[in-house]
């Protein structure tokens, strides 16, 4: 997957590209057709710190974000909140396959 980091009126670090990079393989574990990822890092007045990300997958985005005093956790909580939406975007699709009318289906069916 491909990661676009930005930052707005903030560096981006080593140590911050990393972080970013080790929490988005938790979701390729659970959805591997992600194809890219554009994530914002935002420092707003006030010291508060906004997490933005979006995900883009064949037929769908995913989007979340997240305001912390500390950006460690607003990414943290960012990315969680993208793994909840993907895991119910995957239980989504293996839900539809399943309840799809086939033969044995079609045959219950008959029979009542």
């Amino acid at each position: 997957m491909q990661i676009n980091i930005t930052g707005h009126h903030i560096d981006i670090t080593d140590g911050l590209r990393e972080h970013i990079k080790e929490k988005m393989q938790k979701l390729t574990r659970h959805f591997d057709h992600a194809t890219r990822a554009n994530v914002v890092l935002t420092v707003e007045p006030h010291k508060v710190q906004r997490a933005e990300a979006e995900i883009h997958v064949p037929n769908n985005n995913f989007f979340a974000k997240d305001e912390k005093d500390d950006m460690y956790a607003a990414i943290d909580s960012m990315v969680d909140k993208l793994d909840r939406q993907i895991l119910k975007y995957k239980e989504k699709m293996t839900d539809h396959k399943q309840k799809t009318g086939g033969v044995n289906s079609i045959e219950a069916a008959e029979e009542a």
